[in-house]
């Protein structure tokens, strides 16, 4: 009998061979990062990636133009402005200058790229913004898709915080969960919030009430489950089984959430699923560290919701971020390009997802108007805050867009000073620390101990 092959104009997405002029060589991988991170953002004429150093802290930024061997040691000017490795970043959607960092040390920081690049080393001092106020490490940061300045960070002290960039002020703290938090991610218009971690639970719900309007375990596995808004509000999530089986599934979160619409077991790895929705095509890419694919799909939001187009084959990615639209090369019709971070090979890689066309013409049905790398906001972030939504500003890519060369109007940072410690304050931090000390010296003679009795010796 014949298979029924279902009809796509994605169905021949292919991805052309990349030489290796044009990859970027050299990088040095982080060793360390969130579950929820992928070491490397991208904006639409330059990455930024968790830099790896001995002390940690780094951030390398890297123009698409210096592609080959980048420039070794000092001559390679970094970003170490934290005490502690960089676990997440993000550009800022609205003013590409921008970049976020979410760091161990507590911290997130807010610094300025100029439109060359980083030509000198920065340090702390150089950061337009300290935002302080989480108690542990910052997993993740993620910028607001429609308000101006507006900041998302979620920490190892189980909360998310909504910030206000240019005072550097928490506006909201979200309690709710009960272990790490994986991943955040706002929906297409900013109205709406979704997390999960550790704890199993998918949460969302409008984050200006301080509170998740609903919860739900998402998947068994205790192990890097991301999730994503899809165009009809519905949840995409990826994450593992009890067997270690990476899946994704498909959530109705103001429906039944005992069970998902759609659940699908994709194979057996460890490597934490990396998903991107395409707003514009409807397409799901799904990613995997430590995976040499990417596996594309389609949604449809009818009958099986989720239908298989292909895959990209290439070289192990350990991390990586997508390019927005408005940086993809049109003519060529290329309608996504990652850049894959491949560790056994010291380089990021471009993979662009190229539509084979005869026609010269521009093709509208693949390049609606998008939202994706366009630059400007929406709300203000005081009309996002007093409760307003807005859809996200939409332009048309047939005649070539050009991003504007900076805002109409540029943050205005009013960074807080360190507060020295009270002698008293001192004191209590002091005896803190010692009485914690104390509890991990008998911790670790009790666990001799009990090695000892055990006839273990290490």
């Amino acid at each position: 009998m014949a298979r029924f092959v279902r009809s796509s104009k994605y169905r021949h997405v292919f991805t052309p061979p990349q030489k290796t002029e044009e990859w970027f060589n050299g990088v040095r991988v982080s060793k360390t990062a969130w579950e929820g991170s992928d070491y490397v953002a991208a904006s639409t004429s330059k990455f930024a990636m968790c830099w790896g150093t001995a002390g940690g802290g780094a951030v390398a930024v890297v123009n698409f133009s210096d592609k080959g061997k980048l420039p070794e040691g000092d001559k390679m000017p970094i970003i170490n402005g934290h005490k502690n490795p960089v676990l997440d970043l993000a550009w800022n959607p609205f003013n590409e200058s921008l970049l976020a960092t979410a760091s161990e040390d507590g911290y997130s920081k807010i610094w300025k790229i100029a439109d060359e690049g980083l030509t000198e080393s920065l340090t702390a001092d150089d950061a337009v913004q300290s935002l302080k106020g989480h108690r542990r490490k910052v997993g993740t940061v993620a910028w607001h898709p429609t308000a101006n300045n507006v900041l998302a960070t979620s920490s190892q002290d189980y909360t998310v915080k909504l910030w206000d960039i240019e005072k550097g002020e928490a506006k909201v703290t979200l309690d709710g969960p009960k272990d790490l938090i994986h991943a955040t991610q706002w929906n297409r218009d900013g109205s709406l919030l979704a997390i999960t971690g550790k704890d199993k639970q998918i949460r969302f719900g409008d984050p200006r009430t301080a509170n998740f309007e609903a919860s739900w375990q998402g998947h068994d596995g205790v192990k890097g489950a991301r999730v994503l808004f899809l165009n009809d509000g519905k949840i995409f999530s990826t994450g593992f089984d009890r067997q270690s089986s990476r899946q994704y599934r498909v959530w109705d979160p103001r429906g039944d959430t005992s069970k998902p619409l759609v659940s699908v077991n994709l194979d057996v790895s460890s490597g934490v699923l990396m998903p991107k929705y395409d707003y514009d095509t409807s397409i799901l890419f799904i990613a995997g560290r430590g995976d040499g694919n990417i596996r594309f799909f389609e949604y449809t939001g009818e009958d099986k919701l989720i239908y298989p187009l292909s895959e990209h084959k290439g070289v192990p990615y350990k991390g990586g971020a997508w390019v927005p639209k408005t940086g993809c090369n049109v003519s060529e019709n290329e309608i996504a390009r990652f850049l894959g971070l491949c560790e056994p090979k010291n380089a990021v890689i471009p993979v662009p997802f190229i539509v084979p066309r005869k026609s010269d013409l521009f093709q509208d049905d693949i390049f609606p108007e998008t939202a994706d790398g366009v630059g400007e906001p929406s709300l203000t972030l005081a009309e996002y805050f007093d409760g307003k939504n807005a859809d996200p500003k939409t332009v048309s890519l047939e005649n070539g867009f050009v991003r504007k060369e900076r805002p109409a109007e540029e943050p205005k940072f009013e960074k807080k000073e360190e507060e020295e410690l009270t002698p008293a304050q001192l004191k209590a931090a002091y005896e803190k620390a010692q009485n914690r000390i104390t509890y991990l010296e008998a911790e670790l003679q009790k666990r001799e101990l009990l090695l000892k009795e055990a006839n273990i010796s290490f």
